[in-house]
């Protein structure tokens, strides 16, 4: 099964389970109320005030397990969310650092009295205008009967397409140990003791 999937599944579980806790929280606290007023069935209330917090205790105890199951599909969507982005981000920081090593050889060239693209020049200039104008100013001084031509050092680059991460962490493998998905009536049935029957 999918992260994405599962979180789905498990949330719809735990939304179940909480909506029919409030409802057997309600039942065992109009049935507390009938035992203070009521004497006549007091005995009859009781034992189904002890089934209303049995099954309150079950229903709390299988909300737990969904959640913590919960919590470690969470924890697997952010690994593969943050591997995702941590591949985007090298792959960031090394364009930046061949384009720095590109522009630093566009300035180097200008020194020299080199004949460079427009292209080029105007990388270095959105880059540093300071060092832009000192590779100038170097270059004019530089006294050269044949000036050396370069063609651009940015050729046409492909544009890298990247994964979303949600999309990757979604997708991604939930893994094993997920608890079994047990209905909340089965939940219920199995502290009524009508576990199998038919209601």
């Amino acid at each position: 099964m999918k992260i994405g999937e599962a979180q789905q599944i498990y949330r719809g579980q735990i939304k179940e389970y909480r909506s029919q806790r409030s409802v057997t929280a309600k039942q065992l606290e109009e049935v507390r109320k009938r035992m203070k007023y009521s004497p006549d069935t007091k005995e009859e209330d009781k034992n189904t005030a002890a089934t209303l917090e049995l099954t309150l205790q079950a229903l709390d105890e299988k909300e737990d397990e969904y959640q913590e199951y919960l919590n470690r599909l969470t924890d697997q969507y952010c690994a593969y969310w943050n591997a995702e982005v941590a591949k985007q981000q090298k792959d960031a920081s090394e364009e930046y650092a061949r384009d720095v090593a590109k522009i630093m050889e566009v300035a180097r060239r200008i020194m020299k009295g080199s004949i460079v693209p427009g292209s080029d020049e105007k990388k270095l200039m959105e880059f540093s205008m300071d060092l832009y104008q000192a590779a100038k100013n170097i270059g004019s001084m530089v006294q050269r009967q044949k000036r050396e031509k370069y063609d651009s050092l940015w050729k046409e680059e492909e544009e890298k397409e990247y994964d979303d991460p949600q999309e990757t962490a979604e997708n991604a493998q939930a893994g094993s140990g997920a608890p079994e998905i047990v209905s909340v009536s089965d939940t219920i049935a199995a502290v009524d003791g009508t576990e199998g029957q038919s209601v």
